[in-house]
């Protein structure tokens, strides 16, 4: 790239006047200076935002900063006030010449170059499409123009292809959107519009997530106290509803504003009620499928929302520090096989305990123990230093909810009461040096004991009157941590729980919503758990002579997703779908499904196999209720498929606000309206993540035009744990199979820094800025939707991808680079018919057929991208097509005949040719990606295109290009060759450069370029091209030269000894001896070019051999005009 940034702009030798040279060369230096993403780069890939790279030889690399932007620019001099240089604006520097091309031919003549009274014979680029995109004004002029023909419902209803159902995932119905739902949103559209070109029935009904918890603290937020008391469930769902109904309006808007196709005006919320009567639905095939069940179980508790969590509504945030400790539970007797040498020591037996969870001490129930493991009897004597380093003093740990700052240490630890009054403790013998060291006291091993031989022993809880027995525990009881003995309270976790089951435990749980310790916790009652009553038990503990030691312990605990606040474990009455019995199912149907990437799988899997029932009721008022009625003496709950069928048809048309404002009579069915005085209706609703994960039932399953299972779901990869998994679980729960055939992921997006955005970081990107830009447009410019969607395609989305303000500039850069490729070709366009113009491929030179080889090349290519959702590689393609293979060659060396030769001249038609189907070609295999670029483009066609369904009125319902085959017929060895030519195009453009600098010539059309290749098969070629069967493809428009001249030998050149040469080794082309010299004859006034034959015509004396008889045969016709844009 240093190469590239120090060549001068002189290089490129494009024949424009000096100003127009001089504004180039400053606009290629600010193209690729450092920090800019250079459109061609060596084949490795640049790590900017996810991969800007391009994949180029060197030889192409040369010469490309200086030509780049110069070759897309058409002097305004000579329109009129035509430019398409998308920097027009800027002022040419003194010093840099650029190679004077045609153009320059039609501004009036000054010092050598006459009185130009042949400018109005040249054939001016003419097109409407403007280089400045004004996005701001043009793109919702392009959406309404789509809104008003209704090209969406048109295609859908037209289209005789296969369906093709991308489901939105929905976003939440809460606040503004942010970076990461516009790449979400712009992903689904790109693939969506692609299949639409292709062909297939596309309809996509955005949605959103409706209820839930956020929605109902921001209505309470909103609210004084005594509203807040006046507040009635039916109140605050109305309030709810109106809050989310206001916020879709909102998002709605934002996202059309991105372009994004859909069914806007019927979206799927979950809170409508048809929506709302499918997820009953699921609800009901689970409940009778046997998959839903009550039961009192430990969950995830938020004490600050005063309602169960499921997994997908925890976060594990850094820097987490709980209360940590040792306790002794004395032995009150040993079980039978106890070892009889060791029962000596009952009454002077303690058990030592690990816990994270002091709180929990009121709830223990048992100690388990791993039956496998080897347990030390083991005797406390006091150290040789009485205090370790480990159990120095210092401030214990204040709360399990405080977090602490990243990187500080958390507080020393503590020893406890129980250190000198404690004579014995069981703990694993593999943990022995471990505890010595951490409690500063001598461990002497008395006695071993296996772990199963501890079971049926019975301990004094040191707290409460009671004893507990030892039980064994599962494979969670291990050495890695901790004392080997776990203290077990089945109402505050899973595993306990679990091990409560089998030995059938008391399942305590003396906390209540709020968090704070009930009566049965006895003198810790209203204390609460994460806070005080914490604090307390510690205290207790060590009164009781029962710690031996406190510290501060840093570790992941799950948090309120919502309230940021710590969680417990707490035994509640709750509802559950039975993810064990359907788990297997579940596992077979993630393997009948495409996961891209493939890590996805893994990761869903293993969530699969280590999640426990799902939790599925919430205490809240705004969601959709569980359907059903308790036995009011018996709390026996009524929930039938009569029932549930019944309250489903009521919420199918009054929706879920009909349960709470109801008597439960008329939500009874006929059956049991005789007994509606012994029930009451239940309170809870169903979990978010329930809500979600109906989706598609309530919407994939239930509109026209959808059908089940979606072809592609495509949403952040935490979805893995929320809705992917969700939405699994309930359709596989009731219909046996996965909702959808593919899933397909993307990562975060972090700043240009690789850091998380946040306020405070001040390295938020609004995509609401990024299209309509600032108050202060200097600071904050308008890009418009699609500069945010060729960044979108331009990242690797698989990971993490970065955005910020230098990345968003380097894709308006290439936006505009975009843009005037598509001008180039509109405006040599405006006088060519594609139904009567187009020449046959066979007759096509050889430059032309080349073109259109790398053409269908590069189509197939993009294609591929499309269907393997790697757009970075259509942006990658698309770039190095339009910079490298159009723009810094092919246009560049079609100028002299597009501009010179006759209107209607084969050689010009034969470039139109190629030109429109460039045009029309990379206008479709833009317009999923840049839509609104696209259609403008198509909106400016000089002609209509007629397609199998009429006139295409837009650029999708032209649909998807089809490559001519016979563009893949030229041969691999022409390729070869041609590959090769550019090559020594470039080490051309080094000595013309040389010679430039030496003032030997000003512009290349004064150079005659002479040539000797060693090699002899390359030396042929180039004399075949030297002169040239077919005009076009002679060397010297190649080289925008006047003449080229091949010699044979060695000597030849020697001979001549050009003042200016260089000799260069290229790949496949051997030694190739270059040199520069004055070109022959007198300078053409009206091409520039130069020839020994100016001057011999009588009519036309400063005229060379070309442009005489296209003057001569244009004669009194009045002279092409440029409609000036």
């Amino acid at each position: 790239m240093a190469a590239v940034r120090s060549m001068s702009a002189a290089t490129c030798r494009a024949a424009i006047p000096c100003a127009v040279a001089a504004k180039g060369a400053a606009r290629a230096r600010a193209q690729f200076s450092l920090g800019t993403a250079c459109p061609v780069q060596a084949s490795a890939p640049l790590k900017m935002s996810g991969r800007f790279a391009l994949s180029a030889s060197c030889a192409q690399l040369r010469n490309c900063a200086a030509r780049s932007a110069a070759n897309l620019s058409w002097s305004r001099a000579m329109t009129g006030g035509l430019s398409l240089t998308p920097f027009e604006n800027e002022k040419p520097k003194r010093g840099h010449h650029r190679r004077q091309n045609v153009e320059a031919a039609a501004k009036n003549g000054k010092g050598d170059v006459g009185e130009g009274k042949y400018k109005d014979s040249v054939n001016l680029p003419a097109t409407k499409f403007d280089m400045r995109a004004n996005s701001v004004v043009r793109e919702p002029q392009i959406q309404k123009l789509w809104e008003e023909k209704k090209v969406e419902e048109r295609l859908f209803e037209r289209s005789g292809g296969e369906p093709f159902v991308l489901h939105d995932g929905p976003p939440y119905a809460n606040g503004d959107l942010h970076i990461g739902h516009a790449l979400n949103k712009i992903l689904k559209d790109i693939i969506n519009r692609y299949h639409i070109l292709q062909g297939r029935k596309v309809k996509f009904v955005p949605g959103w997530d409706c209820h839930g918890l956020p929605i109902e603290l921001k209505v309470l937020q909103s609210m004084t106290a005594d509203q807040r008391k006046e507040l009635t469930p039916i109140k605050l769902r109305k309030k709810a509803a109106q809050f989310a109904v206001k916020t879709v309006d909102a998002q709605r808007e934002q996202f059309k504003r991105y372009g994004i196709w859909g069914d806007w005006d019927h979206p799927y919320l979950t809170l409508k009620p048809e929506y709302e009567a499918a997820q009953i639905g699921v609800f009901g095939k689970m409940v009778l499928n046997g998959h839903i069940y009550r039961g009192k179980k430990p969950v995830h508790w938020s004490p600050s929302s005063q309602t169960a969590l499921a997994e997908a509504e925890l976060e594990y945030p850094e820097g987490h520090v709980s209360k940590s400790i040792y306790v002794a539970f004395p032995l009150t007797s040993f079980s039978d096989k106890f070892p009889k040498e060791l029962k000596a020591l009952q009454g002077e037996v303690s058990l030592a305990i690990w816990t994270t969870t002091p709180w929990t001490m009121p709830g223990n129930a048992a100690v388990a123990v791993n039956g496998e493991l080897d347990y030390a009897i083991v005797e406390l004597q006091p150290a040789e230093e009485t205090v370790s380093e480990s159990a120095s003093e210092g401030t214990p740990a204040d709360e399990p909810e405080q977090k602490k700052k990243k990187g500080s240490a958390p507080p020393k630890s503590s020893p406890g009461s129980a250190l000198q009054s404690s004579k014995h403790l069981v703990v694993a013998k593999d943990l022995v040096p471990t505890l010595e060291s951490k409690w500063g006291v001598k461990l002497t091993v008395k006695g071993e004991v296996k772990g199963a031989q501890l079971e049926g022993s019975a301990y004094r809880h040191p707290l409460f009157e009671r004893e507990s027995p030892v039980v064994i525990g599962g494979d969670y009881i291990t050495t890695e941590s901790g004392t080997g003995l776990v203290h077990t309270a089945p109402g505050h976790g899973q595993e306990d729980y679990v091990t409560g089951l089998k030995y059938d435990l008391p399942l305590l749980s003396p906390v209540n919503d709020r968090g704070d310790f009930t009566e049965e916790a006895g003198k810790f009652q209203g204390l609460n758990v994460l806070g005080d009553g914490n604090t307390a038990i510690v205290s207790a503990l060590d009164e009781a002579q029962a710690l031996l030691l406190e510290e501060a312990y840093s570790h992941k605990y799950p948090y309120d997703w919502r309230t940021k606040k710590p969680t417990i474990f707490r035994a509640t009455e709750q509802w559950f779908a039975s993810v064990t019995g359907f788990k297997q199912a579940a596992l077979d149907a993630i393997s009948t499904v495409e996961w891209i990437p493939q890590v996805g799988q893994n990761r869903i899997t293993a969530m699969t196999v280590g999640r426990s029932d799902w939790c599925i009721s919430r205490q809240r008022n705004w969601g959709v209720p569980i359907p059903v009625f308790y036995d009011k003496e018996s709390g026996e709950p009524l929930m039938t498929e009569e029932t549930i069928a019944h309250v489903q048809g009521i919420v199918r048309e009054k929706g879920t606000d009909a349960w709470f404002y109801m008597e439960v009579a008329d939500l009874l069915p006929d059956g049991h309206k005789a007994d509606a005085d012994k029930y009451r209706k239940g309170t809870d609703t169903m979990d978010v993540w329930f809500d979600s994960g109906s989706s598609w039932s309530g919407v994939v399953d239930s509109r026209d035009g959808l059908r089940l299972p979606s072809d592609l779901v495509l949403e952040g990869s935490d979805q893995h744990r929320g809705w992917f998994q969700s939405s699994l679980l309930t359709s596989v729960a009731s219909t046996g199979q996965a909702p959808y055939k593919s899933v397909l992921t993307h990562g975060f997006v972090l700043d240009e820094r690789g850091l998380k955005m946040s306020k405070s970081l001040g390295n938020v990107i609004d995509p609401r800025l990024v299209i309509n830009g600032g108050k202060n447009q200097k600071t904050e410019p308008a890009y418009g939707a699609d500069v945010l969607r060729l960044w979108v395609s331009s990242v690797d989305y698989t990971g993490d991808v970065l955005i910020g303000p230098g990345i968003v500039r380097q894709m308006s850069d290439t936006y505009r680079k975009f843009r005037g490729t598509l001008r180039y070709l509109l405006g040599n366009l405006f006088d060519f018919d594609p139904t009567k113009d187009v020449l046959p491929y066979s007759s096509l030179p050889a430059v032309d057929r080349y073109t259109l080889a790398k053409l269908a090349g590069v189509m197939g290519e993009v294609r591929e991208s499309y269907e393997k959702y790697q757009f970075y590689r259509f942006y990658q393609l698309v770039q190095r097509f339009m910079v490298v293979d159009l723009s810094n060659f092919y246009f560049d060396i079609c100028k002299d005949r597009l501009y010179i030769d006759s209107p209607d001249g084969f050689s010009r038609r034969a470039a139109q040719t190629v030109l429109s189907s460039t045009l029309l070609c990379l206008v479709r295999a833009i317009a999923p990606v840049l839509p609104h670029m696209a259609e403008d483009a198509w909106q400016n066609l000089p002609h209509k295109i007629e397609t199998r369904g009429g006139v295409a009125e837009t650029v999708f319902e032209a649909g998807w290009p089809e490559v001519e085959e016979e563009w893949r017929t030229f041969s691999e060895e022409d390729s070869a060759f041609w590959a090769k030519l550019l090559l020594i195009r470039n080490e051309v453009n080094k000595v013309i450069e040389a010679a430039r600098n030496a003032k030997l010539i000003g512009a290349s059309l004064e150079a005659k370029a002479i040539l000797c290749a060693t090699d002899p098969a390359v030396a042929e070629k180039l004399r075949g091209m030297a002169d040239g069967a077919h005009p076009v493809d002679q060397l010297r428009y190649m080289f925008i030269t006047s003449q080229v001249e091949v010699l044979d030998s060695r000597e030849a050149f020697e001979a001549l000894n050009p003042e200016h040469r260089n000799t260069a080794d290229i790949e496949g082309v051997g030694e190739l001896l270059v040199g520069v010299v004055r070109a022959d004859g007198g300078k053409c006034e009206r091409c520039w070019n130069y020839s020994t034959l100016v001057g011999s015509s009588e009519a036309h004396p400063t005229l060379c051999e070309r442009c005489e008889p296209v003057i001569e045969k244009r004669g009194a016709e009045k002279p092409l005009e440029a409609v000036a844009a």
